[in-house]
């Protein structure tokens, strides 16, 4: 299986992508974007951004560890899944470098009526 970001509309009306690893677990998960174009500029962000360290930023609760994705100017990009360790943290982050920049899109959203 290969990674790929999935772009898709939440029931909230909203648009938001994610990107799979090549194991199909979820790896990056965007914020909500009014527009599709701007869960696909996201997207591009997310390619951009993703194979430079400095952009990753890692936390840590009580609830576990997870790490987001920011842009040059701050903006988070997208959040990891939490992770019971920081290894497997550390491990998402690699897999966000390593699938980030050149995973295809599967567009799921509905088809316009136009």
């Amino acid at each position: 299986m290969a990674s790929k970001y999935k772009l898709f509309k939440g029931t909230d009306g909203q648009y938001y992508f994610s990107l799979t690893a090549e194991n199909g677990e979820r790896i990056l998960q965007s914020e909500g974007y009014l527009q599709k174009a701007g869960a696909q500029n996201g997207i591009q962000s997310c390619r951009a951004h993703s194979p430079v360290d400095w952009n990753y930023k890692q936390h840590q609760s009580l609830s576990g560890f997870w790490f987001t994705l920011t842009a040059v100017n701050g903006q988070v990009i997208g959040r990891s899944e939490m992770y019971v360790s920081a290894a497997g943290r550390d491990n998402g982050i690699a897999a966000v470098k390593r699938c980030g920049p050149f995973a295809p899109v599967e567009d799921l959203t509905p088809a316009s009526a136009y």
